[in-house]
């Protein structure tokens, strides 16, 4: 009997989940499908600048795991660039972090929700 699968922890999901090649309806492609935790690591490790020991901590999962999803996910936005398909940004096996009470829950300094409670314009901080 196989281990069953432990869910990753996401700050928020993403502000937008559809993007591809402009002028072309995003429904004629095949569409690369990039999962929530996937894109939770390519957020942490290359906009907020984690390692993957960081990102592990914050996600709660090995390191291991988080570097399999970031070469799936690295791979996944390759494909989509290189081949001018869709992507997609949509399911995994994630739970979104409780943002309520003093500790809020695992999120640690890339949390968006943070960022943008302490940027009441919505603008996101880069």
């Amino acid at each position: 009997m196989s281990r069953p699968r432990k869910w990753r922890s996401v700050c928020s999901l993403p502000p937008n989940s559809k993007f591809g090649p402009l002028g072309s309806p995003l429904e004629e492609e095949q569409p690369v499908i990039m999962t929530v935790d996937e894109y939770e690591t390519i957020r942490l490790i290359d906009h907020e600048g984690m390692t993957q020991q960081e990102c592990s901590e914050q996600m709660e999962v090995a390191r291991t795991t988080v570097q399999g999803m970031y070469d799936s996910a690295r791979k996944k936005l390759a494909a989509s660039l290189v081949d001018g398909k869709p992507l997609l940004i949509e399911g995994g096996e994630y739970h979104l972090h409780d943002h309520s009470g003093q500790g809020l829950g695992r999120c640690g300094r890339g949390c968006r929700w943070r960022q943008r409670m302490n940027n009441p314009e919505g603008e996101d901080q880069i």
